[in-house]
């Protein structure tokens, strides 16, 4: 993962942060052994706050992986709301749902086995809390899915403003002051992204440099 904060810093983020249990302590020891990438705890402390401090009570995730962020937002959630997974992956499908079975939450999760572009189209607002997390260059594509079944209040959160393999937040920057640049299809997706939440009159939008940099957008 390509922290975008020195070692230190980080170090003191997680240890400042809300404490995981025993499954997130074994999500975070997979990572690090195969080189998965995942939001960390110290993002992943910071989104289950998220969600509190917004009542949330429907979660949809573009893209979930093996279920980490969604073991930190389910924590935040109560009997009869609901968190859905989406993922391309089988194999991390299954990972997610047994973990996430192992959580013991309240909610109802729901895992959907396909595209999460396409898999959203099955599903009736009001949303409360939305991850994306695909792929960057279609972050843009994702967030218009979605957009009419935001719930006023909602927020959205996209990981990856500023790094995933590489550091290209520079090239980010460049693209949103209208300069060229040889940026990657990663670097041009998020700042499409970042072009059309910024745009929205309904919508406000910060980002933060934490874990690989998250924007938090908040529907007004």
């Amino acid at each position: 993962m390509s922290d975008v904060l020195a070692d230190d810093v980080v170090s003191f983020l997680k240890t400042a942060g809300p404490e995981g249990d025993e499954v997130l302590a074994e999500m975070d020891a997979y990572a690090e052994r195969e080189g998965f990438p995942h939001v960390g705890p110290e993002v992943g402390g910071f989104l289950r706050l998220l969600v509190r401090v917004a009542g949330a009570e429907r979660i949809f995730e573009f893209g979930s992986g093996y279920g980490y962020s969604a073991y930190w937002f389910a924590g935040a959630l109560s009997e009869g709301d609901e968190i859905v997974l989406t993922e391309v992956d089988a194999d991390e499908l299954s990972m997610a749902r047994e973990y996430m079975d192992r959580g013991g939450f309240d909610a109802d999760v729901r895992y959907e086995l396909g595209d999460a572009i396409e898999t959203i189209d099955s599903y009736e607002g009001p949303l409360d809390a939305v991850l994306i997390d695909n792929e960057k260059h279609r972050y843009r594509e994702a967030f218009d899915a979605v957009r009419e079944k935001l719930a006023p209040g909602a927020v959205v959160i996209a990981d990856n403003m500023l790094a995933a393999n590489t550091v290209y937040y520079d090239d980010v920057d460049r693209l949103l002051r209208g300069e060229e640049t040889d940026a990657t299809d990663s670097a041009r997706g998020v700042a499409a992204y970042l072009e059309r939440v910024r745009s929205d009159p309904d919508c406000e939008t910060s980002v933060l440099p934490i874990g690989e940099g998250i924007a938090v957008t908040h529907v007004r």
